[in-house]
């Protein structure tokens, strides 16, 4: 009996993303590398590339029963799990990807975490600056230090800029 077929997403290789999806299509596995039109300058042209939308993830749609095949796959480093499971990611999240990516170029992905330091970039809080305390999925708390005060406000996650990213030890 043959398993459904759900997204999974992969960890590559730096810089292996292009690569590994070929690998896979010359395997018969169904993948997608969201790839983002950026342009390029050089001092004497300009250029269109296509360049990884997510550094060192491709998405695969499989079945369970192929995941050591593309676990063999060169370039592969691993699943991305949860809950010590393969991840499993939402027909409807890999749509909303290519959806966007169809619509719009040079697309900039950011990931906002618990202590980052932001700048609010939009609304009446614009140019504001403080650590995120909490993310949402559409908004983060943000404490903003103003004539000695702390303000909590919940913003957009649209309307803020990352400007130093917490340093992760272990």
């Amino acid at each position: 009996m043959v398993s459904e077929k759900k997204w999974f997403a992969i960890y590559t290789r730096s810089r292996s993303e292009k690569k590994v999806s070929g690998l896979l299509d010359q395997k018969k596995i169904s993948n997608y590398c969201p790839l983002n039109r950026v342009i390029h300058q050089w001092k004497d042209r300009k250029k269109m590339v296509e360049e990884p939308l997510f550094s060192g993830y491709v998405f695969v749609y499989i079945s369970t029963d192929e995941i050591t095949t593309v676990k063999e796959t060169p370039g592969v480093i691993n699943f991305v799990y949860w809950l010590n499971k393969p991840a499993e990611i939402k027909k409807e999240e890999i749509k909303v990807i290519k959806d966007f990516l169809t619509e719009y170029s040079n697309v900039q992905v950011q990931r906002i975490a618990v202590n980052d330091f932001v700048r609010v970039v939009n609304g009446p809080m614009k140019e504001f600056e403080g650590n995120v305390i909490n993310v949402t999925k559409h908004s983060v708390k943000v404490y903003l230090e103003s004539l000695q005060y702390f303000m909590t406000v919940e913003i957009n996650i649209d309307d803020v800029k990352t400007i130093k990213k917490t340093i992760k030890t272990t």
